[in-house]
């Protein structure tokens, strides 16, 4: 996930993680609209479509956005009655889901086998006990955190056809590193069957891009850690494609000298201790999901087995934003330093 600003002809997304900027080449003014699901700010660009008016590209952004609703219904961990929700409150009893809430989870227990456990989307519970937007900004109860730590395994998730049980009763899941980019891929997807030619979607900073800007890629800038969408390290250009980063400056307090951000290690439920601020994973269209879990899992990593896990995976590249502000990149990630 990400934020950014500045360069030439720069569309600036509020409250996302990274800022799509036009490239040159076309004076197209696309039909935009925001919208709010899973805790951020999400917008739709549309820059060209079948028989391309304000009217035809409103509605079917509204339709996209509709699609957005009815995937937060399900896939949501605080939205009562959403599959998630139901499961997080079963006490450990059999939930019938949606196919595409089982879609997600086999996903994510597919990145939890992957990494060994560091992606596990039963985190839940620890993360119940971290404030990042209110007032009791701390450290939680060392105590209560590793009462919670005793329910987050990856492996108690038991699938059978749509039928999704906890091993344990306490047991919660979390598909907030995950998520998002499986919907920009729905909503991609459903874009292109409204006749949708040309168009950015930006889901808390999940980008994916449907084809290009009238010949020429988009330019995605890709934000300075902890700029507050004020500045870029560069851009790289994308189309047909997505990216999605993620950084430990996107959530974070500081307790007595001490920053504490949101990405939690799922061995000690605390802040993951990385020589990374930052990673962005670039794939082609579709595969905004894994570039989500992906971006995670190499933040947790870190900067030598992060790289080396995307330069074994065909069709992924990756920058890393170090804690020292160099920039290291895979051979295919294509990047212009600001």
């Amino acid at each position: 996930m990400k934020k950014f600003v500045s360069m030439a002809a720069v569309v600036v997304l509020a409250a996302l993680l990274i800022i799509p900027q036009t490239g040159c080449g076309s004076n197209t003014e696309p039909i935009s609209k925001e919208s709010f699901y899973f805790d951020t700010t999400c917008k739709i660009s549309i820059y060209d479509m079948k028989d391309m008016s304000e009217k035809r590209a409103n509605a079917a952004i509204d339709k996209a956005f509709r699609q957005c609703a009815r995937y937060e219904n399900l896939l949501s961990k605080t939205k009562k009655g959403s599959d998630i929700y139901k499961i997080n409150h079963a006490g450990g009893r059999a939930v019938k889901c949606d196919p595409i809430t089982v879609e997600v989870i086999k996903k994510g227990i597919r990145y939890g086998k992957m990494t060994g456990g560091k992606f596990d989307i039963t985190i839940g519970k620890a993360e119940d006990l971290w404030d990042f937007h209110g007032s009791n900004q701390k450290p939680p109860d060392a105590e209560k955190l590793a009462e919670a730590m005793k329910y987050v395994d990856y492996r108690q998730i038991h699938v059978s056809g749509n039928t999704v049980t906890m091993g344990t009763a306490k047991g919660e899941i979390d598909l907030g590193g995950i998520a998002k980019g499986y919907i920009a891929d729905r909503v991609s997807e459903y874009l292109r069957e409204l006749g949708v030619t040309s168009a950015i979607i930006s889901l808390g900073g999940n980008i994916e891009c449907v084809g290009d800007k009238a010949g020429s890629d988009f330019n995605i800038g890709i934000e300075k850690p902890y700029s507050d969408q004020s500045e870029i390290v560069g851009a790289t250009p994308l189309s047909d494609g997505t990216i999605v980063t993620s950084g430990v400056y996107e959530r974070y307090f500081e307790y007595k000298g001490k920053k504490y951000h949101h990405i939690l290690d799922s061995k000690t439920g605390m802040p993951v201790e990385t020589d990374v601020t930052g990673v962005s994973i670039r794939s082609t269209e579709g595969h905004s999901v894994d570039c989500d879990a992906l971006s995670t899992t190499c933040l947790i990593l870190g900067k030598e087995k992060g790289k080396k896990l995307i330069e074994s995976m065909d069709g992924y590249e990756a920058l890393f934003i170090l804690s020292d502000d160099k920039i290291v990149k895979t051979k295919g990630f294509e990047f212009k330093e600001e």
